[in-house]
């Protein structure tokens, strides 16, 4: 019988077992399942998934180096706790980051980058699951630095994103931050499409510091 091509799967982009993982905890702790502080156990997650404890480590120490997770002598790995000054200067870095991005990005960006991003734009108001919003939030914003053709740094601006999710949640649900990122997206879509880059760039910047101040405002518990 001839093979069809199309449906065999490309086991080489299956995720792996550490992938999965480091995922399901990732999950977790944006979600705020895990709690700042709260170790994870490794034993725990090794029989939840049924496997050994070897890919479970490599999935806590890949989060260490995003910097969700942090390993103490005789308690194992921790969900990192973030301060209120560590927070600023992770939407500084942020800021700095993605407005470099926008600039080298704006110049090739085509009509299909900003359908992309309309899409995501609808897509983030018409989606009633909190749990959706941080992930379209960055899809629109990712999709705006792709033309910049610089993998390397969207990918670090993801690992940034990643430290912040679980404190955008909280940004978005117990402030009016769903309506006003929607506003703020469609304005800088605007300034890209004009191809003004410095304006679209110093209103990044202030998007997303907007965003730090009013997570800090709406924070439950404020750090010191």
């Amino acid at each position: 019988m001839p093979l069809n091509i199309e449906e065999i799967p490309n086991l080489g982009k299956a995720p792996s077992t550490s992938d999965v993982i480091l995922k399901f905890i990732r999950d977790a702790i944006a979600d705020g399942s895990l709690d700042e502080g709260e170790p994870i156990r490794q034993d725990d997650v090794a029989r939840l998934f049924n496997v050994s404890k070897i890919p479970v480590r490599e999935a806590l120490k890949r989060l260490e180096a995003e910097g969700l997770v942090e390993f103490h002598r005789n308690r194992g790995a921790i969900v990192t706790s973030v301060s209120e000054p560590e927070i600023v200067q992770i939407f500084e870095v942020r800021s700095i980051l993605e407005s470099s991005a926008l600039k080298l990005s704006v110049p090739f960006m085509t009509e299909r980058t900003f359908r992309t991003a309309r899409t995501y734009c609808d897509a983030f108001m018409e989606e009633a699951d909190v749990a959706r919003w941080s992930e379209l939030n960055w899809q629109f914003h990712s999709c705006l630095y792709e033309d910049a053709q610089r993998p390397y740094l969207v990918s670090t601006i993801r690992s940034v994103n990643d430290r912040l999710e679980r404190y955008l949640r909280v940004q978005l649900t117990l402030s009016n931050g769903k309506e006003t990122a929607d506003r703020e997206h469609r304005h800088l879509l605007a300034l890209c499409e004009a191809g003004d880059v410095d304006r679209a760039a110093a209103f990044l910047t202030d998007h997303i510091m907007q965003a730090c101040r009013s997570l800090l405002h709406h924070l439950p518990n404020r750090r010191s």
